[in-house]
């Protein structure tokens, strides 16, 4: 147990402060009204257009932060707050998504990785737990670690998986702040284009924590595994 909170405590306060900065920013940039008044549904339009992008639809979903772009329907995906939304957050936000969008359309190599990777991983994720707890009781009362080894792999796809999203991320926010920048009718002030970049890059970070909790949790089983027991 004492690995154990070495490799994930650092990583869970780590993770609490960015999921607070991350809420705070949003919550800030979300009451701040864009001068050109566009909602989050409009700005995707345009975005999309703009990259010659005409079969994708943008559609409102209920909830919160649960905005995504699903390549297999072709959608943007924003929350309502981001759909009706006609602030700078709504705004960086419904370009981010446009990002993947425009990374679908281009072929996006990390994309195309990530995205060959889903069906596996949802697997692994879906099994991992009961996977771990039965190669532990294993280890402990029989000494084989053939099923904890199982579980250690999934952890390692579970955990490159989440790296391999980073680039993937990254780059989606690189596109939409690109973009929000050279189009003037979008973000009219320099302070905008600055708040957006802001956003962004506070949700760019909840992605890292997350990759950074799923290496600790890879390390530790992995070195249960080879250490041969608990600590």
């Amino acid at each position: 147990m004492g690995t154990y909170l070495i490799l994930i405590i650092p990583v869970l306060l780590l993770s609490m402060f960015v999921q607070w900065r991350f809420r705070n920013k949003f919550a800030k940039y979300a009451e701040m009204q864009l001068n050109s008044a566009l909602s989050g549904k409009e700005v995707a339009e345009r975005m999309l257009h703009d990259n010659g992008i005409y079969d994708v639809n943008v559609l409102s979903l209920e909830g919160q932060l649960t905005d995504h772009y699903n390549p297999e329907t072709r959608t943007v995906n924003l929350s309502t707050d981001v759909y009706y939304g006609r602030s700078v957050a709504a705004a960086a936000v419904a370009a981010h998504e446009c990002g993947h969008a425009v990374q679908h359309a281009k072929a996006y190599s990390w994309l195309q990785f990530r995205s060959s990777m889903v069906p596996i991983v949802s697997i692994s994720s879906n099994l991992l737990q009961w996977v771990l707890l039965l190669g532990i009781m294993l280890m402990v009362f029989s000494g084989s670690p053939i099923v904890l080894a199982i579980g250690v792999i999934g952890l390692a796809l579970v955990t490159i998986f989440s790296f391999i999203t980073l680039p993937v991320e990254f780059d989606a926010s690189k596109r939409a702040l690109i973009w929000l920048k050279n189009n003037r009718g979008v973000m009219q002030t320099d302070e905008e284009n600055v708040q957006a970049k802001d956003a962004l890059w506070w949700a760019a970070m909840t992605y890292v924590v997350a990759a950074l909790g799923a290496l600790a949790n890879l390390l530790y089983y992995a070195s249960m595994l080879f250490g041969g027991r608990r600590d």
